[in-house]
């Protein structure tokens, strides 16, 4: 939902960034997976009590992650590079949930109704993108070039990191959080669904 208007604000000094690391032989694909690497010490940290140290693993990933493809449109887009990018992202977001229900038992069932919730959100995603290769349908840009159609919702990127930020200074709180960000996801995929319908020509 915010991610058109972040994407203002951090596409440019992101952009920069990436074009130095390019002229330098940075490659995306390695940036990709350091940064994963870097975003899955969250779960042994968040395991262990160490949150703030987390928070930083997640920043970092972020950052990371809006670095690869920086690099990527300077050294030239890659259909493999853009596949391992969402692979990665959605490896990150499943991994954090888990951290939290190995810190605190009573944080077990939220974590697993979250991760179900990401599951929806993940599956209607893409799933959305294959629907609108199908159709030809061409993505509005209004969240940076992407290798693939990107579907709106009310939980995309933003958000999630929001979740994770606010999970990791509060974390006696989880079990509230996690709850809402899943309601929030299970009614984005819904909403996914009901646009993807509305999109075609459904006579049936």
């Amino acid at each position: 939902m915010f991610d058109p208007l972040l994407r203002r604000l951090v596409d440019p000094p992101l952009d920069r960034t990436g074009a130095w690391l390019a002229a330098r032989g940075a490659s995306a694909n390695a940036l990709t997976l350091g940064g994963l690497a870097i975003g899955l010490l969250s779960v042994p940290l968040v395991a262990y009590g160490s949150y703030g140290a987390a928070l930083l693993a997640i920043v970092i990933n972020r950052v990371v992650d809006g670095l690869d493809g920086a690099v990527a449109r300077h050294r030239g887009v890659q259909p493999f590079g853009g596949y391992l990018d969402i692979v990665c992202d959605m490896a990150f977001y499943a991994a954090v949930p888990v951290g939290f229900a190995l810190a605190d038992q009573h944080n077990a069932v939220w974590a697993s109704v979250l991760l179900a919730s990401f599951i929806c959100t993940a599956s209607s995603f893409l799933a959305r993108a294959v629907l609108a290769q199908q159709r030809g349908e061409v993505d509005d840009g209004k969240r940076g070039r992407k290798s693939f159609f990107f579907s709106a919702g009310i939980i995309e990127g933003s958000e999630t990191i929001l979740a994770f930020v606010l999970f990791c200074l509060f974390p006696s709180a989880f079990p509230w959080l996690a709850a809402t960000l899943a309601l929030l996801c299970f009614w984005t995929a819904a909403a996914r669904v009901v646009d993807g319908f509305r999109a075609g020509d459904n006579p049936g």
